[in-house]
């Protein structure tokens, strides 16, 4: 379930109050009429299933009240109630297929932001990921892409195309290329850094590096994993699935695609070069194309629920 927070104008307050009563899936519902607040009107408490909670703050929305007062959105891990619980069985739909629209896309447009941060996480993780190529350890691999950030901004992209928000999708489009391009940038800066004071082998060999050969060698089964994780990774995005999203990160080589076209370029290796662009590409398309789809998927379930509810 979920805790709704709302400061609702006063001319606004009875209706709000009657609407969140008589909605299937609502419980908890506190009007606190004496209260001081700012922006000025009326606090009004509750906790809605998942499932309704989508179709509810659409209407809030419709009224204003976002405008005017404020729609605050909590989750909750436990609620014990014999009222929650019956709100939650008659609610239209089920839970764990159920979005939050205003969740998602706040949640979306905090990762499309191109913080330091951000630059620092990827360019670490490729400089790992570097040093795995070089060193033919998967492992490295592996930890290089559990650091990295980009699927941040890649889930974002997914739901502005999704939701029709162009600026935010020209921002998450802008995070992610620059974020790749510096990945490519540290790895190429720190191989050449390498080089120089002898840390990395004289050539570059692909025989010497067998067990990370593949990320430079995209095939088919690159691109049915990239949309697998895609969809993977957007349902444990919208339900909020850590362990599934590390899965993801694990599954689609983006940072060690990156970080090879740095590696490679240090040492003038101009097949490997575009060998690595080439596996990028198709992992990040199959990645956007599969999240978007699973999100359009997920968004006609939920509204189909919330007509027959209607009906």
């Amino acid at each position: 379930m979920i805790h709704l927070r709302l400061i609702v104008p006063v001319e606004i307050a009875p209706a709000v109050f009657r609407r969140l009563a008589d909605t299937a899936g609502v419980a908890h519902v506190v009007r606190l009429t004496a209260s001081e607040v700012s922006p000025p009107g009326e606090v009004i408490l509750c906790d809605v299933a998942r499932e309704a909670a989508n179709d509810l703050v659409e209407w809030l929305q419709d009224q204003g009240v976002h405008r005017v007062g404020a729609i605050t959105i909590e989750s909750l891990d436990t609620v014990v109630s014999d009222a929650a619980q019956l709100a939650a069985e008659v609610a239209p739909g089920k839970g764990g297929d159920s979005l939050i629209w205003e969740e998602i896309e706040f949640r979306a447009r905090s990762d499309a932001s191109l913080t330091v941060s951000f630059l620092v996480f990827i360019a670490v993780a490729a400089v790992i990921s570097g040093i795995g190529i070089l060193l033919d350890a998967p492992i490295l691999i592996v930890g290089a892409m559990v650091v990295g950030p980009e699927y941040g901004p890649l889930a974002a992209l997914c739901v502005a195309v999704c939701r029709w928000r162009r600026p935010p999708a020209v921002q998450a489009a802008t995070t992610l290329a620059v974020g790749l391009l510096a990945a490519a940038a540290a790895a190429l800066v720190a191989t050449v850094a390498f080089r120089v004071t002898g840390l990395a082998p004289d050539t570059y060999a692909i025989t010497n590096r067998q067990l990370t050969a593949f990320i430079a060698r995209p095939d088919g089964m690159a691109a049915v994993v990239a949309v697998l994780a895609g969809i993977v990774g957007m349902l444990a995005l919208t339900e909020a699935r850590s362990g599934a999203l590390i899965g993801v990160l694990v599954s689609v080589t983006t940072i060690p695609a990156a970080a090879n076209i740095g590696v490679a370029t240090a040492y003038g290796e101009w097949p490997e070069v575009r060998g690595a662009a080439l596996q990028l590409v198709v992992n990040v398309a199959g990645l956007v194309v599969a999240g978007i789809a699973t999100l359009t998927a997920q968004s006609r379930v939920t509204t189909r629920a919330g007509k027959s509810q209607a009906a």
